[in-house]
């Protein structure tokens, strides 16, 4: 099973969200920042590295929100861990999306997200 770990960074009552570029897989879907867990890594560190390599932040991981598996057509299942991010030093950059947005959580359900991440979606609505 591949781990990733994901944030749900948040500002004045806005949740980051991005969009995939061209040369990614599901390339025009919509999704939480983060990525694949190294060998030897924790998620909150794996979730830290990837902010900082994708979005340019230095980000303090906050609570872990939900933990789900996602499955793919020709992809082993993916273990997905969602953490809050409240507190992080920088200005969000689009860095390897094609498009990043602040989007307030009642908007969240009108991207195209991809279906790994609809769970957490769910649960970000219902509490908004």
């Amino acid at each position: 099973m591949t781990r990733v770990a994901a944030g749900i960074v948040r500002r004045a009552g806005k949740i980051l969200a991005c969009r995939r570029s061209a040369g990614m897989r599901h390339p025009g879907k919509w999704e939480f920042p983060g990525g694949k867990v190294e060998p030897g890594e924790s998620v909150a560190d794996c979730l830290r590295r990837e902010l900082e390599e994708e979005l340019g932040i230095a980000a303090e991981i906050g609570e872990l929100v939900l933990t789900s598996v996602a499955r793919y057509p020709d992809l082993q299942p993916i273990e997905l861990s969602f953490f809050f991010v409240d507190r992080f030093a920088g200005e969000p950059e689009r860095r390897d999306y094609a498009e990043i947005r602040w989007v307030a959580p009642s908007e969240l359900a009108a991207l195209d997200f991809l279906d790994g991440d609809r769970e957490i979606l769910d649960e970000l609505t219902r509490a908004a």
